[in-house]
């Protein structure tokens, strides 16, 4: 769990995958509001493709917020080219793959002078495992 520290100002960046799909883009939206519920931190949400803010709009907000670290959370269960390689790139921690298409194109200004830490996706947790029994169950009501 990341705590508080006098010496920096930490804010979190959930990074959403982002879909034509509106439904898509709401899971990652009510997670970001449930997880501003509970945190101590600046919280902001950026998506890496179609949906609104990017992912270097969500950096810039903040910085604007005056966060000296931010800690980008993918939320996405496992890694894959968009984790390893295109958030890395929109995340400015990377290069864009040489097959990316559209994440050729120049990135977004990010205008940020402090570190991002950039974690692991979600992963085979039991805390998952639990949901999804939770969910089966349900069903069978």
């Amino acid at each position: 769990m990341v705590t508080s520290s006098d010496s920096e100002n930490i804010g979190i960046l959930l990074v959403g995958h982002g879909s034509s799909l509106s439904s898509g883009n709401e899971v990652v939206y009510r997670l970001w509001e449930q997880y501003k519920e509970e945190s101590d931190y600046p919280v902001e949400v950026g998506f890496m493709n179609i949906e609104k803010p990017t992912i270097p709009t969500a950096i810039n907000t903040l910085a604007k917020e005056g966060v000296s670290r931010i800690i980008a959370v993918p939320v996405f269960l496992a890694h894959g080219l968009h984790t390893k390689e295109d958030i890395p790139y929109m995340l400015g921690l990377g290069e864009p793959r040489k097959d990316a298409g559209y994440y050729k194109q120049e990135r977004e200004k990010i205008e940020f002078e402090g570190q991002i830490t950039y974690i692991e996706p979600l992963g085979a947790d039991r805390r998952i495992v639990e949901i999804l029994k939770k969910k089966v169950e349900d069903s069978l009501e």
